[in-house]
């Protein structure tokens, strides 16, 4: 059953000055892997050849349940393109929805029509299971399962 939005992802080309900002706006770093990762199973998860990222996730305040930020900068591939010109452009990067079953939503909205980009994927070395798909408007929208 989803519960939550657990956090929003938001691509970076220099992740070091988009810490600092966000910083700035009094978010705290609560999981720091500024050192990279590569994931064969994220990869797959994203709908991605390859998947070379580094990352923080952010939140304001102590609240354990907190709705998140996931600030992330690929490198391999490289981030292309341009930020939205204005606030009224459609869509955004990434949605996450903290799920208690993502089995079960899989099952349950693939019967209804959705179309996932893989099946449910485990992050290595995590008990974290995530899959994603995207909304009508094409916007990505992932399902996790678990506690980083």
């Amino acid at each position: 059953m989803i519960e939550r939005i657990f956090h929003f992802n938001i691509n970076c080309t220099d992740l070091e000055r988009s810490l600092a900002f966000y910083q700035l706006l009094g978010f705290k770093v609560i999981l720091d892997f500024r050192a990279g990762m590569t994931s064969k199973e994220m990869a797959e998860a994203f709908g991605m050849q390859t998947a070379d990222l580094k990352g923080v996730h952010l939140r304001l305040g102590d609240a354990a349940d907190a709705t998140r930020i996931d600030l992330l900068e690929f490198t391999d591939p490289p981030p292309t393109g341009r930020p939205y010109p204005h606030l009224y452009h459609t869509g955004i990067g990434r949605m996450c929805l903290k799920t208690t079953n993502l089995e079960q939503d899989y099952r349950d909205l693939s019967a209804k029509g959705i179309v996932f980009l893989s099946k449910p994927k485990t992050l290595p070395g995590t008990s974290v299971s995530i899959v994603c798909f995207k909304d009508p408007d094409g916007t990505f929208i992932e399902l996790l399962e678990g506690d980083f």
